[in-house]
């Protein structure tokens, strides 16, 4: 009988991982119900497995969040993005092209 409520607890664990999993998305982008949030909440400090899970998301959307900023830094950069296009057109073999600032974008 102990063996039997271990496997249904081990199952309604996993039913409730998988359901985490699920909301876990718009739970770190801020749109996931109220009703759902404290669920995943409470589930995330009781799961090991889930909680790293959600370290990694956190890492990955805060990297990412990151480049987002350094790469709007260099698009306003008028010197770099000058540097970005003379390189396409290298690339592309137009070099003749490169210091011509008011050609039409290809």
């Amino acid at each position: 009988m102990r063996m039997l409520r271990g496997i249904r607890d081990n199952l309604r664990e996993m039913r409730t991982c998988h359901e985490v999993g699920q909301w876990l998305q718009d739970y770190l982008d801020g749109e996931l119900e109220e009703s759902r949030t404290g669920q995943v909440e409470d589930h995330l400090r009781t799961c090991l497995r889930c909680g790293l899970e959600f370290d990694t998301y956190t890492k990955i959307v805060s990297a990412l969040h990151d480049t987002a900023e350094q790469s709007s830094a260099l698009i306003n950069d008028e010197v770099a993005l000058a540097r970005l296009r003379r390189f396409a057109l290298e690339l592309t073999g137009e070099q003749g092209a490169s210091n011509d600032d008011d050609r039409d974008d290809r």
